[in-house]
């Protein structure tokens, strides 16, 4: 069979060069035996695959991605633009929404991760109040909660654009989902999601973390999070959120490799947090692999090679 090639972003100022965020990977992918191609990430986001792929070679057979995040859209455009070419990303279209997207995921997690709902938007409006009414209603109704995307929250904005610390608060809810869909503007993915807050444990010892993010960083206030990589079901790295790279952790991953095995996607991260009452491990968030950022410092030699060996 083929070997995968894995595809990195172009440096924007060098564009024979991998983008310097990904230059260390692709390194260690020379060095493991691997071959990888270049794209060009800002014409994907401007949605001209054709010309964001033509740096990669026609007829290279299959293919990984390792870059910066792609809206489900763009990434489907990629996809057909490479396989016009004659190559084959691994991760398909479907597959890459499934594992980015909140919604794509979120049914196979439920019950492991914090109660969340949503409300699909098609462009940078706020949801109406009554359309927020009947999420908080479909969430319990009552205590704090996290405002995100279908992809990202807005975090070091915490008490303006990310944290309602009661529900019932129908006012308050609107002013916080108000000003995130300001913030995100055009790139808001998805929708608005309001995810249940969850107290976690952090690395100072005491309990303030939520479902979907954290506050603080580090040792100041962080949750302690785990990231943990994995192929075709198996877990091929266990390591730490790139925002606390230097903490160390072993999670509880008994009832994990189930849930990612029901997902169906072949590449794809989780990100576990202990509860602060003693509960259990949680998932905190999935997500594509190939968009998934890795700390530096990590050994990703065995992440790489399994990917070029799939």
């Amino acid at each position: 069979m083929p070997v995968p090639s894995i595809l990195f972003p172009a440096d924007p100022l060098n564009p024979r060069r991998p983008d310097p965020h990904f230059a260390w990977e692709a390194r260690l992918l020379r060095e493991l035996g691997g071959e990888h191609h270049l794209v060009d990430h800002d014409a994907l986001l401007a949605g001209h695959a054709e010309e964001a792929v033509r740096r990669v070679p026609p007829d290279c057979g299959p293919l990984w991605y390792r870059g910066w995040m792609l809206p489900s859209a763009r990434y489907a455009g990629f996809a057909a633009a490479l396989t016009a070419r004659g190559g084959n990303l691994l991760t398909s279209a479907p597959g890459y929404a499934a594992a980015h997207e909140l919604p794509g995921w979120y049914g196979v997690f439920e019950g492991a991760t914090p109660p969340s709902v949503w409300i699909p938007s098609d462009g940078t409006t706020a949801p109406t109040p009554a359309e927020l009414a009947d999420a908080v209603a479909r969430l319990g109704g009552t205590g704090p909660a996290i405002v995100k995307d279908y992809v990202k929250s807005r975090k070091h904005e915490w008490h303006e654009a990310c944290y309602v610390p009661e529900l019932a608060d129908l006012a308050a809810v609107g002013r916080v989902v108000g000003r995130f869909v300001e913030l995100q503007g055009e790139s808001l993915a998805g929708g608005v999601v309001l995810r249940r807050y969850e107290e976690f444990e952090r690395a100072d010892g005491t309990a303030r973390s939520v479902g979907g993010t954290a506050e603080g960083a580090g040792s100041d206030g962080r949750a302690v999070e785990v990231r943990v990589w994995w192929l075709d079901g198996r877990p091929i790295l266990v390591g730490p959120h790139p925002d606390a790279p230097h903490q160390r952790v072993e999670p509880d991953l008994t009832h994990v490799p189930a849930l990612v095995r029901r997902l169906g996607c072949r590449f794809v991260t989780t990100d576990l947090a202990s509860r602060a009452d003693g509960s259990g491990w949680r998932v905190v968030e999935v997500g594509d692999g190939q968009v998934s950022d890795l700390p530096r410092g990590v050994d990703a030699s065995g992440l790489l090679a399994s990917l070029i060996a799939a």
